[in-house]
């Protein structure tokens, strides 16, 4: 896999993590100072993200992916990933989402992790 390749695989897991509710996988694909900022400007830390996913506090049931692009300049990358995403977040009910997800993320061996995604609408 080239480095673009392995940078939307980590985009690709973070889904697979997040609607397995999969903590193996998304620890895997998130650094260790990763905040997820949501649409409301709110801000979550790794574990607080985690956590929310496992109790269904953040329910993700799929994730059709509809663009990706991704710029690499070193050991630093931007992603922007475009999904249709159905999930039910914060006690309200199942609804389907043009999510966009704009992730930072930085090379840590031969691995990606994400360190920051900034969540809104397309």
């Amino acid at each position: 896999m080239n480095e673009k390749e392995k940078v939307e695989n980590a985009y690709k897991q973070l889904y697979r993590g997040m609607t397995e509710k999969n903590r193996d996988v998304l620890s895997e694909v998130l650094g260790s100072d990763f905040v997820l900022i949501h649409m409301t400007g709110m801000r979550q830390s790794r574990e607080a993200f985690i956590r929310a996913i496992e109790d269904g506090t953040l329910n993700y049931f799929s994730a059709e992916h509809q663009n990706i692009e991704t710029e690499i300049h070193g050991d630093t990358a931007i992603l922007i990933g475009q999904s249709i995403v159905n999930a039910a977040v914060f006690g309200g009910g199942k609804h389907t989402w043009r999510l966009q997800l704009k992730i930072k993320l930085v090379r840590s061996g031969g691995d990606w992790l994400m360190n920051e995604a900034q969540a809104s609408v397309y």
